[in-house]
C-alpha cells in the first residue's frame, strides 16, 4: 500500500537582534502531535481553502502564476503562500499581512479572530474577506523542499519559506498543537542541538544550519530571493536497514541511487 504523501507548507520567521545577529522563531510541538515533542518551525499541511481562487485576490505583490513559477510547478503555487500566512496566524498569532492594515493594531481583535479560527468558528478566508486584509506574500520566499523519507508511516511534501517580522508582533505558541515557544540565534539553536537540549529532525537542523552562515536577515532573503524560479530541488532522504539499524542517505551521497 503506498502511503499518501501530503503537501505541506513551514515558515521560518526571522527578526533582527542585534549586532551581532538575527533570530529565527521556533516551537516545540506536543507530545500528541506529528513530530510530537521535536523543536520545529511553524506549519503543517495545506488545506483544501488554501487553493480557493477567491482567497488569492488577497495576495499582495504575487499571483497564482508567479508563484507556481517559483516553485516550478503548474498551478496553485500561491496555495503554499497562504498555508504559511495561515498556519503562522493560527500557531503562533503573527499575521503576515500589510502593516497598515488595520487589525495588525487591534491586538484584542487579533486574539479573538485567531482563537475562533482556531476553534473551527470561522475560516481564514472570513478573516481576509472581514478585514480586507493584504497578505504579504512578496515578502515570504522559498529556502528549501523537503520529501518524508518512504520508510515513515506519514509522509509530507513540505516546501519551507523564510519570513521577515516586524518585533512588534508578539508571536506565541497556541498551548494545544505547541507547547513552547521563543526567538534564538541559529548559532545558538545548533549549540543547543549539540548539548542534546533540542531535539529536531534533519530538515530543521538543515534549515538552521544554512541560516547559520548569514550575518542578518535581509542578507538570508536576499539570497534566497535571487535563486529565481525553480532553483529548489527536493530533497527526499532514503533509509535501509544494515546490522539492524537504520542508516540514512541524501541525494548526491555515495550509495543513495542504490538504495
Amino acid at each position: 500500500m503506498t502511503t499518501l504523501i501530503k503537501p505541506a507548507a513551514t515558515v521560518i520567521l526571522m527578526r533582527e537582534a542585534d549586532e551581532s545577529g538575527f533570530e529565527i522563531f521556533m516551537v516545540k510541538r506536543s507530545s500528541r502531535s506529528s513530530f510530537g515533542s521535536l523543536y520545529v518551525f511553524p506549519g503543517g499541511k495545506l488545506d483544501p481553502e488554501d487553493a480557493e481562487r477567491d482567497l488569492y485576490s488577497y495576495c499582495e505583490g504575487m499571483d497564482d502564476k508567479e508563484a507556481s513559477a517559483r516553485l516550478g510547478i503548474q498551478n496553485d503555487g500561491l496555495s503554499y503562500w497562504i498555508a504559511c500566512i495561515r498556519e503562522c496566524f493560527e500557531e503562533v498569532g503573527v499575521l503576515l499581512t500589510n502593516p497598515d492594515d488595520p487589525l495588525i493594531q487591534d491586538n484584542d481583535k487579533l486574539s479573538s479572530l485567531r482563537k475562533k479560527l482556531n476553534d473551527k468558528e470561522i475560516s481564514f478566508k472570513d478573516i481576509c474577506v472581514s478585514e480586507s486584509l493584504r497578505l504579504r506574500t512578496k515578502n515570504i520566499v522559498p529556502c528549501a523542499h523537503w520529501i518524508t523519507p518512504a520508510v515513515e508511516p506519514k509522509r509530507f511534501d513540505t516546501r519551507f519559506f523564510l519570513a521577515k517580522v516586524n518585533a512588534r508582533q508578539l508571536a506565541c505558541h497556541d498551548g494545544f498543537e505547541l507547547t513552547e515557544s521563543f526567538w534564538i540565534k541559529p548559532k545558538d539553536a545548533l549549540v543547543k542541538l549539540k548539548d542534546g537540549n533540542m531535539n529536531m529532525i534533519l530538515p530543521t537542523i538543515s534549515n538552521i544550519e544554512q541560516l547559520a552562515e548569514f550575518s542578518n536577515s535581509d542578507a538570508a532573503f536576499n539570497y534566497y530571493e535571487s535563486l529565481g524560479n525553480n532553483a529548489i530541488q527536493p530533497i527526499l532522504p532514503k533509509f535501509i536497514k544494515q546490522d539492524g539499524k537504520w542508516v540514512g542517505f541524501l541525494p548526491g551521497e555515495k550509495g543513495y541511487d542504490d538504495v
